[in-house]
C-alpha cells in the first residue's frame, strides 16, 4: 500500500469523526429541499390515492366484486368512481404545480440572497 493510499484512508476514517460545518451551499441545498418537498410529498399521497380511486372504479366496471358487495348498479357506480379518479389524477399536477410556486414565492428571497453570496465569493 503506497503512501496516498494510506493518506486517503486515514483522512476518510477522520472525516468521520469530525464535527461537519456547514457552508453556504449546504444551506442552499437545504432550503431548496425545503421549498420542494411539501408539494413533491402531496403529489405523490395525492397521485397514489387518486389511482387507487380510478382503479376501484374500473374493478367495479370489470369484475364481480360489485355483485359481491350487493352494490345496486355497480356498472354505473364503477363508471363514476373511475372518472372520479381520473379527474384527481388530472388535477394534481396543476395542485403540485400551485404548492411549488407559492413555496418559491416564500422563499425566494433567501435563495436569491445566499445563491449571490455563493456567486461574489
Amino acid at each position: 500500500m503506497n503512501r496516498n493510499d494510506k493518506e486517503y484512508i486515514v483522512e476518510k476514517i477522520r472525516t468521520q469523526y469530525t464535527e461537519k460545518q456547514t457552508s453556504t451551499l449546504d444551506e442552499l441545498r437545504a432550503l431548496d429541499a425545503r421549498v420542494k418537498r411539501p408539494a413533491t410529498i402531496f403529489a405523490y399521497i395525492f397521485g397514489s390515492l387518486s389511482a387507487i380511486i380510478m382503479g376501484a372504479g374500473m374493478s367495479l366496471v370489470m369484475t364481480t366484486i360489485g355483485t359481491t358487495l350487493a352494490i345496486p348498479n355497480h356498472m354505473a357506480v364503477g363508471i363514476v368512481t373511475g372518472i372520479v379518479g381520473m379527474i384527481l389524477a388530472i388535477l394534481n399536477y396543476p395542485i403540485y404545480n400551485g404548492i411549488l410556486s407559492s413555496r418559491k414565492k416564500k422563499y425566494a428571497p433567501k435563495i436569491l440572497e445566499l445563491s449571490d453570496k455563493i456567486i461574489n465569493k
